[in-house]
């Protein structure tokens, strides 16, 4: 499934590290919700990627930008996740479906054994998302990957984000 800017996004719930649930209907942003989907604990480049978000969380927080990040991982892998690779500033949840993934527009790749990061990958599991939704619901912008690398820069983002707002930018790949 793909999404469309403009458009409602899915909607999506997950358990919390720490506690708690996250819901995207409940998410009152000033400006935007980001949606970071990660790989899981298994992923050398997700725990930099997240690591980067992390350095900068405070700079969306000026933005009006509500930030999480998410997986399929499970509760004891997030909670690895955030405390090995010191997530102390994210919001950090677990337990996506790959039902839901997939609505997202993610693509789900199979397990293959331990990575580098001599972690085992699940037998199934979604690649990297990043989504910027409106509070009305709407996706305003999105980067899905099949591969853990080439990701959008968080500091890039904060730049995009600074124009949008100021410029009154519409989202665009409506049609």
């Amino acid at each position: 499934m793909s999404l469309k800017p403009r458009q409602p996004t899915p909607a999506l719930e997950f358990e919390l590290t720490g506690g708690g649930r996250w819901s995207l209907a409940a998410q009152t942003p000033q400006a935007f919700t980001m949606i970071v989907f990660y790989r899981g604990l298994h992923c050398p480049q997700c725990r930099r990627y997240t690591g980067e978000l992390n350095t900068l969380i405070g700079d969306f927080d000026k933005r009006g930008v509500s930030t999480v990040v998410t997986s399929t991982d499970s509760a004891e892998r997030a909670e690895q996740a955030k405390t090995q690779w010191g997530l102390s500033g994210l919001t950090v949840g677990y337990g996506v479906s790959i039902e839901s993934a997939r609505q997202w527009g993610l693509f789900i790749s199979a397990g293959r054994g331990p990575t580098s990061a001599g972690i085992e990958e699940p037998a199934l599991f979604a690649e990297p998302g990043l989504f910027l939704v409106k509070p009305d619901g709407t996706l305003y912008w999105s980067s899905v990957s099949t591969m853990p690398f080439a990701r959008p820069h968080f500091n890039e983002i904060v730049q995009a984000i600074d124009f949008v707002v100021s410029k009154n930018y519409p989202a665009r790949g409506e049609a």
